[in-house]
C-alpha cells in the first residue's frame, strides 16, 4: 500500500525556515522522481520543486534561492528545505508521486506570519 507522509510543517515568522518531510512506503522510491507541491488558501495547486532518480533538482521561479528539495534513498524520505520564507509561501504542501496514477499525502500546513 502506497503512504505518503508529510511533516514538518508550523507557523513561522517572515524570514524564518522549515524543513518538510516526506515519508513513503509501498513505492520504488530510488526509482521515482518525487515532487513537492503546495496550495494557498483559496487558490490552485502548484508545483513548487521536484528532484529526479538521479537526483537532479528543480525549483520554480517564485522559490529559486529559497528552497531545496533533496532526497535520501535508504530512508525513502523526500525533503524540503525552506529558509527566507515569505507570507505568500502560506500553504498547505503536499508530496507527490507518480506511478501511473498520482499519490498525495495528506499535507502539511505552513503558516508564514508576523
Amino acid at each position: 500500500q502506497v503512504q505518503l507522509v508529510e511533516s514538518g510543517g508550523g507557523v513561522v515568522q517572515p524570514g524564518g525556515s522549515l524543513r518538510l518531510s516526506c515519508a513513503t512506503t509501498g513505492i520504488v522510491f530510488h526509482r521515482s522522481t518525487m515532487n513537492w507541491y503546495r496550495q494557498p488558501p483559496g487558490k490552485q495547486r502548484e508545483l513548487v520543486a521536484w528532484i529526479t532518480v538521479g537526483g537532479s533538482t528543480h525549483v520554480v521561479d517564485s522559490v529559486k534561492g529559497r528552497f531545496t528539495i533533496s532526497r535520501d534513498d535508504a530512508k525513502n524520505t523526500v525533503f524540503l528545505q525552506m529558509n527566507s520564507l515569505k507570507p505568500e509561501d502560506t500553504a498547505v504542501y503536499y508530496c507527490h508521486y507518480r506511478w501511473g496514477d498520482d499519490y498525495w499525502g495528506q499535507g502539511t500546513q505552513v503558516t508564514v506570519s508576523s
